[in-house]
Parts: structure tokens; sequence; C-alpha cells
């Protein structure tokens, strides 16, 4: 029996990628634009369930355990919030699918207080492709809860990227090893 998969393309936001971002990983981030375009638009024409798992920040919040980590990212209603290059014409040509799905997340997983494994299982989905930024923190995260959970993972080790190239690496090794993820 053929595995039922999900992509989740995580935070490829313009503040996460563009030069001027407000928490950039520019070039690396940038050089991922074609890969990670690809598979979203290849999950989307298979008809796979694809979720564009995105950062939200609030202005002014003072609450949020991110607010004395990183300087204010991701603000709602903001041009940095929107998802960056070619993607964003791609979702906003989609959107309307049922397969395409857009969360608000607050925490580094794309699990913590969404509905995304809801989703994920009403759907029997068991493998998830996992694309975008940054390696070794939200998309580490979501693939750490996504272990927990018993998802089977894969990462596309040409379309994540980050900020900290040390951390990148880190990351990919444990997703690997730690994770028992599929690197390709």
């Amino acid at each position: 029996m053929m595995k039922k998969r999900a992509l989740i393309n995580i935070d490829y936001t313009v503040d996460f990628v563009a030069t001027d971002g407000a928490l950039t990983c520019g070039e690396p981030g940038q050089l991922l634009e074609h890969a990670n375009v690809d598979l979203t638009k290849e999950f989307i024409k298979s008809g796979d369930f694809t979720v564009f798992a995105v950062d939200v920040h609030e202005k002014g919040d003072v609450y949020h355990p991110e607010t004395k980590l990183f300087p204010p990212h991701n603000i709602r209603h903001t041009e940095g919030r929107e998802l960056y290059g070619a993607l964003n014409s791609l979702y906003e040509e989609n959107k309307d699918q049922d397969h395409v799905y857009y969360i608000d997340k607050t925490r580094y997983s794309a699990f913590a207080g969404t509905d995304l494994e809801l989703k994920l299982r009403e759907r029997g989905i068991t493998e998830l492709h996992l694309i975008g930024v940054c390696t070794d923190i939200c998309v580490l995260h979501t693939a750490v809860d996504a272990y927990n959970k018993g998802f089977d993972i894969v990462i596309h080790k040409n379309a994540v990227a980050s900020f900290n190239q040390a951390g990148h690496e880190w990351a990919l090794n444990h997703f690997e090893h730690t994770l028992g993820a599929t690197i390709i």
C-alpha cells in the first residue's frame, strides 16, 4: 500500500528570506526558492495535501517567548509575513483548492497550538515532507513533533535553509540519525 503524503512548507516568508527581512536567512534561503516552489507545485498538482505553516506574531506582544530571543518578525498584517517570491503567487493561484491549507502558527513547531495533526489524521496521511526555514528552528521542531506523533519524515535538503550554517548542518544530521528521517 502506498503511503499518503503531505508537504509542510514552513515559514518561507519575506521576513525570513528577503535580503531586508526582519529575521532573514538571506542568500541561503533565497537560493532554495526554485526548489521550494517546484516541490510545492508538484504536491499541489498531484493532489497531495499541501500545507503552508506560517509564523505569526502580534505587534508589541511582550508575552511571547520569542520576544526576548529575536527581533520582531512575521507581524500580522505586514509585508514581512507574506510568502516569499514566486511562492506567494503559487499559493494565491491555488488557495481555494481543498488540498491546499494555510495555518497560522505561533510557536516553532507547525503542530503546536494548531489543528495540523487533526487535518493530517483525517486524511490518513502518514508521511510528511518538510521544506522551508529555518532548518534548525521551525523545521526541526516540526520534525521532532512529527516523529513523536508517529509520522514518517522526509526532509528535502535542497529546500531547507537557516541563517546559522552550523545549526543547519547539525539539524540535517539530527533528522537522519535521531529522527530516522529520509533526507533527499
